[in-house]
């Protein structure tokens, strides 16, 4: 069984910085894809970020947000700078084993707020 464990989230204000990791571990399968999505009260998780043998990146966080990997450590970061209020959010990590099966995080809060 995979587990994902994310770290980071916090309380930054407008125009600040943050840096979430999230780490897999108990795979006994090549981790494929890993990235983050959100989810604000009210809204429908989306798609933040996503690193395989590339990157994609919502339209909203593009050019604000950097997603990276370490696979020695099946570590992914989120490096979020310029954070908006409206980047206030749940942020969830998951990580795909090479089988396509999706293995999802607990959530990590980030809200951004003076």
């Amino acid at each position: 069984q995979v587990q994902v464990v994310e770290s980071g989230g916090g309380l930054v204000q407008p125009g600040g910085s943050l840096t979430l990791s999230c780490a897999a571990s108990g795979s006994a399968f090549r981790l494929y894809a890993m990235g983050w999505y959100r989810q604000a009260p009210g809204k429908q998780r989306e798609l933040v970020a996503g690193i395989a043998k590339n990157t994609n990146y919502a339209d909203s966080v593009k050019g604000r947000f950097t997603i990276s990997r370490d696979n020695a450590k099946n570590t992914v970061y989120l490096q979020m700078n310029r954070l908006k209020p409206e980047d206030t959010a749940v942020y969830y990590c998951f990580a795909d084993n090479e089988f396509g099966r999706r293995y999802w995080g607990q959530g990590t809060q980030v809200t951004v707020s003076s």
